[in-house]
């Protein structure tokens, strides 16, 4: 089971994984369910919280970059812990043009099931996944709290797919 070692540091699922599948909200009323992007590459960006300055930059880039994820007809999913209003107030406030999705309650569950959560501050990890059509994982990638991991390795990932 993936997880937090003594170290502290999440071991997250590694390609070859079947990703596990969830229904988190995307706004009060709506959910999104992971099985909803069956038979299309799907993007799973776990972050650690809204408007933190690395967050922003990171969420922000893949609203800029989504041209070049819809040309692989890639979906985005961005997932923290933080609730829907949250997130609402920050995808408008920084025009992003894909959902973030609410890991908040049970909190973190998603997270865990990926290894992206870090119990010692209650937060996701940064961490990324892109998934094939039929919802393998196929590139994964931790990055340290601090880096935005930008674009680049999803994008070669998603190349990678074919």
């Amino acid at each position: 089971m993936p997880g937090t070692g003594g170290d502290r540091k999440p071991t997250i699922l590694k390609p070859g994984s079947k990703a596990p599948d969830f229904t988190l909200k995307s706004t009060p009323d709506q959910s999104v369910s992971l099985r909803d992007f069956q038979g299309r590459p799907v993007v799973i960006a776990f972050y650690p919280a809204d408007w933190s300055p690395v967050c922003s930059d990171q969420m922000g880039l893949y609203a800029q970059v989504m041209p070049e994820f819809k040309k692989f007809n890639a979906e985005v999913l961005g997932i923290s812990v933080d609730g829907i209003w949250t997130h609402l107030a920050f995808a408008k406030d920084r025009r992003l043009n894909f959902p973030l999705l609410s890991d908040f309650e049970p909190k973190g569950a998603v997270s865990k099931a990926y290894g992206a959560y870090e119990a010692h501050v209650g937060e996701s990890a940064r961490a990324l996944f892109v998934l094939d059509q039929k919802g393998i994982i196929r590139w994964s990638f931790l990055s340290p709290d601090g880096v935005n991991p930008g674009a680049d390795g999803i994008l070669s990932a998603l190349e990678k797919l074919g």
